[in-house]
Parts: C-alpha cells; sequence; structure tokens
C-alpha cells in the first residue's frame, strides 16, 4: 500500500504502542503518522465520518480468536470503504521499568484478551503468587508503569510500548501460541480513497461484499456455485444475524480474483439471487503487496 504525500491522521482502537498502532505504522511505512488514540471501535469509525482523521485502522479477525462480530456490523453501517488490509503477527512481551526480572514481579497487568493470550506462561506466575490484573488497554498498562514508576509491576505489551515507554523487556514472546494472526482493515471516506492511497499501476485483487438472501431452501449454494463459475476465490465467509429478522443473516464474503472484469460481471450475476448488496471495498490483498 502507498500512502498519499501527506502521511494522513490514523484513529486507531487502544493507545500508542498498541497492536494497532503497529497495524498503523506497518500500512504507512514512511514516517510522521499522527495517531489517533480512541477508547472504542465505534469512536475510531466516528472520528474518520467526521473528519477528525482521515483513515481508521481497525481489527476484523484473529487467527485464533476468530471474526470480529461487531466490527463487520460497524463497517456495514458506517458508510466507509476498505482502502487495503494488513495481517500482523501478535507478539505478547512482560515488560518493566529497566533493572526488573521475573523473580521481582509482583503483578502484571493488561488487555484480558493479552492475558487470555499468554494464559501458559502467566499460569506459572499465579502459583508463586503473581497478581495478573485486568486493564483497559496493552500499551496504556505499559504507559502507565512508565509514567508512574511503578517497581515490581508489569504489562503484557508489544515491543513497540516498550520501546516507546522505555521499558525492559523481561520476558519476550509469551504468547502461548506463536501463530496468532490479527487481519487489519485501513478504512477511509470513499470518496477521499485515491487521495489518501496512491493507486498502484493495476487494478485490485480483492473485494468485501455483504449481502442477504431470501429465506429459502439452496439460495446460499445458488450464490455460491455462480460465484465458483467465475473463479472468485472465497477467503472468508461470515454470517451475522439481522436485527429484526430472527434465523436471517447477512454474509460478508471476501473475493479474491485476478480478472477484475470477471469479478464484476460475477456481482452482476449474483444480483437477482441476493437482497441488499453492497460493496465494502475493492483493494489490494495483503499477499499482492
Amino acid at each position: 500500500m502507498n500512502p498519499s504525500a501527506a502521511s494522513p491522521r490514523v484513529a486507531i482502537q487502544g493507545y500508542e504502542g498498541s497492536f494497532h498502532h503497529m497495524a498503523a505504522k506497518k500500512f504507512f511505512k514512511p514516517s510522521g503518522l499522527s495517531i489517533l488514540p480512541c477508547h472504542t471501535f465505534k469512536e475510531s469509525f466516528g472520528s474518520v465520518k467526521e473528519g477528525r482523521a482521515q483513515v481508521a485502522v481497525v481489527a476484523i479477525e484473529n487467527s485464533l480468536a476468530g471474526s470480529l462480530l461487531p466490527n463487520y456490523a460497524l463497517l456495514k453501517s458506517s458508510g466507509l470503504t476498505i482502502g487495503g488490509e494488513t495481517f500482523l503477527r501478535v507478539e505478547q512481551n512482560l515488560m518493566a521499568l529497566p533493572g526488573e526480572t521475573l523473580e521481582s514481579i509482583r503483578e502484571i497487568h493488561s488487555h484480558p484478551m493479552a492475558i487470555v493470550q499468554c494464559d501458559d506462561f502467566l499460569d506459572s506466575l499465579r502459583k508463586k503468587g503473581v497478581k495478573v490484573i485486568d486493564s483497559a488497554d496493552t500499551a496504556l498498562s505499559a504507559r502507565w508503569i512508565a509514567e508512574n514508576k511503578l517497581r515490581g509491576v508489569a504489562a503484557l505489551a508489544s515491543d513497540l510500548a516498550a520501546s516507546m515507554y522505555g521499558l525492559h523487556t523481561v520476558a519476550a514472546s509469551v504468547e502461548t501460541h506463536k501463530k496468532n494472526f490479527t487481519r487489519f482493515l485501513a478504512l477511509c471516506q470513499a470518496d477521499k480513497k485515491e487521495q489518501i492511497f496512491r493507486s498502484k499501476p493495476c487494478q485490485p485483487d480483492k473485494a468485501s461484499v455483504s449481502f442477504s438472501l431470501p429465506h429459502k431452501t439452496g439460495s446460499l449454494s445458488q450464490v455460491l456455485s455462480v460465484l465458483a463459475f467465475y473463479n472468485m476465490n472465497l477467503t472468508k465467509i461470515q454470517s451475522a444475524p439481522i436485527v429484526g429478522r430472527e434465523w436471517e443473516y447477512f454474509f460478508y464474503v471476501d473475493l479474491v480474483f485476478d480478472d477484475y472484469d470477471r469479478y464484476q460481471k460475477s456481482l452482476d450475476a449474483i444480483t437477482p439471487l441476493i437482497d441488499q448488496l453492497q460493496v465494502l471495498g475493492e483493494y489490494l490483498s495483503a499477499t499482492s503487496i
């Protein structure tokens, strides 16, 4: 992905030094990136809609935990478009003030998800009387320790947080599962996409779409058969309930293709079979960049 000449202001859920911040840096590789921390995903979406940021970098799925369904719903209702994607390996590190050791740590603070990801490592410390305490954010925990010079207290966070807040890595890569990846989307206003993401000399090779189906037998299999006929590679299909319509669902589908015209024809072909088709974004897949 190529950013615009002026690096955009990027809204993230969390704080500087978080994994969302790392994903934003991976998207916009040149220096000068401006980060807008947000307490919630809804706030990060709203920041772009209201013009306080040009881009929101948002986690959409994790290789272990699965899809973040609330973020799919926010994406569908926001009117924002996907400008690109990236995958980030989630590597949790135990960090504390310089001079601390594993034996001197009495408390560990981090986001509940990070704690779950490191359960095997933390269980051995819990048995020694170390307290493990939930916090609002991984990076915020690291910053809190640094700013208050808290001895005997550690955080689980990224190596970016350690370097930003001057903390010492007591134990590196303590997550239980090493193949833990999160997929992030870069979202913007549709009419600003060309300004923010410089076009490459090739067309998109991936699209994310949403649709609902008539409540009748075989409706999904018909759609999948048509997409297969047009050589669309479905890398993701996710269902989510339609509020107020019991046992009916939206489907979110990621399509990878090598012929943009054929992709467009596939959408034309499934349109009579589906309801409420919405193209959430057309972009270069992370593997193509």
